[in-house]
């Protein structure tokens, strides 16, 4: 596009940056602004009771007349997950391919959003025209069917966002990347790329995807029993390989998991999986059947407390019971952060007598993002003259920032960015800019945003040391204790084998009440505090142990 504006080009990310997962990046040229992506993140272990975690979209409510339009790569929760919270902000036009904009309408139908959102189905070959920007795309490879790459002419040049992607020379559904497009795209000139770093520390190429059938097919040969296969419910084809093995071996196969039932009935519809009309069977149905015939298809890959797999393992699903000599594959790795929770569901199914297969033992997975010669590959067809490693934590984006700088792009042209980080591009030339607002935003079910450091750390406290609530009755006429102290503990000691130590804890609360009388403290918020100040106190010399204490005045 020709430079006949005078203005300044904008890359930033809301999300995506020094994290795995709750993407959003935002390319603006003065006021014309486009959302590429608008994903999500599973809680931390230390995010006590969240559901999600999604970016902090105040920057787009700030400038809600400047968006010209939402940009989707590709259908994976981390991308499409947040869509339904942020429409309720902002409205723009959503455009995706035909699968992705199939599960996107699943999720505005659940949140009632779907009539209120105007949707643009697109492809590889689309162009789209929103105020300055021209946008175009190119098919990639990833472990979804239907991911593109996305391509933005500015005034100031072509910015390329690769999406999540890999080489896969066999793709399981035959559609290869683009890299003519791509060539062709790098030799007219690209002034920056963002690109995913998921396994920028990872050398060589990752797999092709057809090769886990053939690690299926083998695990499926051996069974003698029932087999139950967890993955992400968006991994389209290893679905279909599973479906494969099953119609190969003669098993029926039951899909437990809403989120996996969901995605499997979509891709049906739409085309995108090949199910045998007669295959799938209803869950009631699996013990009805020889355990050599059933297959099982399930969520839990990632060892999620309430996930399928995981309640099967602790024998608390409701139809579903695994057995000895049940042979459970685990067809994907750990997302950085659940290697523990992976852990502990896979020792359990060992302890049931059940035969584990998964990533460390077998061929059942490859990953779905380019390693390190992927990432130099997509580097020279592209031949940006800046770069911007995203999609990854910092460690990653630092090694994609060294992949570049082997393959030629100057070390002074490479941005590493955390969240919030502007690149600004004016007369062909990049620099930092100012710091855009950014966070996360928790969700706690149906409340958005409204838990916070301060209830977190409140949940963790309560987590580990439990709660003690002192209760006290004062005459509002003299002033004098009418009744109690009364202790209740929660979570903190059993009290019938404490009654000697609660039974302290009351004289303390006494001694501390006459004091505040005699010194004429009659405020309650002091009266709180000194109660909260000299119980944790002597708690912490007694047991060492820190509960919240909450404090609880009436007057009569």
């Amino acid at each position: 596009m020709a430079k006949n504006l005078r203005g300044k080009l904008m890359i930033f990310a809301l999300g995506g940056l020094d994290e795995i997962g709750k993407n959003m990046y935002v390319v603006q040229y003065e006021d014309d602004l486009i959302v590429i992506d608008s994903g999500l993140m599973f809680p931390e272990e230390g995010m006590l009771g969240i559901d999600i975690v999604i970016p902090d979209v105040t920057y787009l409510v700030e400038n809600q007349q400047k968006i010209r339009g939402i940009f989707l790569t590709h259908g994976h929760e981390d991308h499409i997950g947040a869509l339904s919270y942020v429409l309720r902000k902002v409205r723009a036009p959503i455009y995706a391919t035909r699968l992705t904009m199939g599960l996107v309408e699943h999720k505005l139908r659940e949140a009632h959003l779907l009539n209120d959102t105007k949707r643009i189905v697109v492809d590889s070959h689309s162009v789209v025209k929103l105020g300055v920007f021209r946008v175009s795309f190119f098919a990639t490879n990833h472990s979804i069917p239907d991911s593109v790459g996305v391509c933005v002419d500015t005034p100031e040049g072509t910015v390329v966002h690769t999406g999540d992607f890999k080489f896969d020379m066999t793709p399981v559904n035959g559609q290869m990347a683009d890299m003519h497009k791509m060539a062709e795209i790098g030799k007219k000139g690209v002034i920056c790329l963002l690109s995913d770093s998921t396994n920028a520390e990872r050398p060589g190429f990752i797999g092709s995807e057809r090769s886990v059938g053939e690690g299926l097919d083998e695990v499926f040969r051996k069974a003698k029993q029932r087999i139950i296969v967890a993955t992400f419910a968006s991994n389209i084809h290893r679905i279909q390989q599973v479906v494969d093995a099953c119609f190969a071996h003669g098993r029926k196969l039951a899909v437990v998991g809403r989120s996996m039932i969901n995605v499997v009935n979509i891709a049906s519809e739409l085309g995108y999986l090949q199910i045998p009309s007669d295959m799938i069977i209803d869950p009631d149905e699996i013990n009805r059947l020889p355990a050599h015939r059933v297959a099982v298809m399930s969520t839990g890959s990632q060892g999620e407390a309430m996930s399928a797999l995981t309640r099967m393992a602790n024998a608390s699903h409701r139809k579903v019971e695994i057995l000895p000599g049940d042979t459970v594959v685990i067809a994907a790795t750990p997302i950085p952060g659940n290697e523990r929770m992976i852990g502990r569901t896979i020792d359990q199914l060992f302890r049931i007598g059940a035969h584990v297969v998964y990533s460390k033992t077998a061929h059942v997975h490859v990953s779905g993002h380019g390693a390190q010669e992927d990432l130099k590959l997509m580097l020279n067809l592209l031949k940006p003259k800046y770069f911007i490693p995203i999609h990854g934590e910092y460690r990653m984006l630092l090694a994609h920032a060294q992949l570049a700088e082997s393959v030629g792009v100057k070390p002074e042209n490479i941005f590493v960015c955390d969240n919030g980080d502007t690149v600004e591009v004016s007369g062909g030339k990049a620099r930092y800019g100012a710091k855009i607002h950014t966070g996360k935003v928790l969700i706690d079910g149906l409340g958005v945003g409204d838990v916070g450091n301060i209830v977190l750390r409140d949940r963790k406290l309560l987590s580990q040391d439990g709660i003690l609530v002192v209760v006290v009755t004062l005459s509002k006429k003299h002033g004098h204790i009418l009744s109690g102290p009364d202790i209740i503990s929660r979570g903190f000691v059993y009290v019938r084998e404490s009654e000697q130590l609660l039974d302290e804890a009351n004289r303390v609360v006494n001694l501390t009440m006459e004091r505040c009388m005699k010194e004429k403290i009659s405020e309650w918020a002091s009266l709180k505090t000194s109660i909260r100040d000299s119980l944790s106190k002597f708690l912490y010399e007694r047991t060492r142990r820190r509960p919240m204490i909450l404090p609880i005045i009436m007057e009569v």
